[in-house]
């Protein structure tokens, strides 16, 4: 015979595509986008999906820092501020109209601020930046990604600090008592958790997965606001004491690559190690479905 047909295994990786070692390790043909993605864990794991082959694209706030990233990765810059809803609409209609399918949505951006601002809409500002804005553009992008051959996943990253906090549907805005920003920013990210949850159960019967993760203790752009907390991000010891970005974007990639996404499917990892949610408020079915239909009011769907 004239020789083997059996592929090497460097040729059977690229022929089958795509599991190795329990994972997916090519992301060719794939659309990808993340948010937040101008710096830290956004921009770790955008160069992550960009060197798995995927097609990126790479959202953020500053025209410099997201043009740059998305040079880096070979993806396309999408500018849009979550403190504004319209913006968050336009990004959705930009990414409808720029790609034909989206695969993978990381609902990565966030922030945390030392006071009390209100958005351009009149939401207390980290809610909105932290929920209602990833809630408006993945329903938006639904359609699409339930659309996906490959079935879609979205990826919402959350914090540990929804441990400790509690969400009240009637004061969403937190008006109801003093401003205390962890208790704010804990709240925002339990209701990343109950969206989480809700999407999940409103995708049953799709190929639609989603899950949420803590990233652990990384030096990020999410404290922005802060100054004192800015200060230790630049000390010598918060570089020893906190995570990197690539580090922090591990449990991100790890959910957008793991081969049977339906394991993972509306669970919450603490970095890598599934969570069963420590917060009784984030187990309440009925609370999700709630606070899924107030955000609709509150972001106009």
């Amino acid at each position: 015979m004239g020789g083997s047909s059996r592929s090497s295994p460097g040729e059977r990786e690229q022929k089958v595509g795509i599991m190795v070692n329990g994972a997916v390790r090519d992301l060719r043909g794939r659309t990808v986008v993340v948010t937040g993605a101008s710096s830290g864990i956004g921009s770790a794991a955008a160069r992550r999906f960009g060197e798995l082959g995927a097609t990126v694209a790479v959202v953020g706030r500053s025209a410099e820092r997201t043009a740059a990233v998305a040079a880096q990765v070979g993806g396309r810059a999408h500018l849009a501020d979550f403190g504004s809803l319209a913006e968050v609409r336009k990004l959705a209609a930009d990414l409808l109209a720029t790609y034909e399918r989206i695969d993978i949505l990381a609902n990565n951006a966030g922030a945390m601020f030392t006071g009390r601002r209100t958005s351009v809409d009149g939401h207390e500002l980290t809610f909105q930046v932290n929920h209602l804005a990833p809630f408006l553009l993945t329903s938006l992008l639904l359609d699409r990604l339930i659309a996906s051959p490959d079935g879609a996943r979205v990826i919402n990253t959350a914090s540990v600090q929804y441990r400790r906090a509690r969400l009240d549907l009637d004061d969403l805005d937190s008006t109801g008592t003093r401003y205390r920003r962890l208790r704010v920013y804990g709240a925002a990210k339990l209701a990343t958790i109950l969206f989480t949850r809700e999407l999940a159960h409103r995708t049953r019967g799709t190929a639609v997965t989603t899950s949420a993760f803590h990233p652990g203790a990384v030096a990020t752009e999410v404290i922005r606001d802060t100054p004192w907390q800015q200060a230790i991000l630049n000390s010598r010891l918060g570089k020893i004491l906190l995570l990197s970005p690539e580090a922090g974007a591990e449990p991100l990639t790890h959910l957008a690559t793991v081969a049977d996404p339906d394991t993972v499917n509306g669970a919450y990892l603490h970095r890598l190690t599934r969570e069963d949610p420590r917060n009784k408020q984030a187990r309440d079915p009925q609370l999700a479905r709630q606070l899924w239909q107030r955000s609709a009011e509150l972001t106009g769907l």
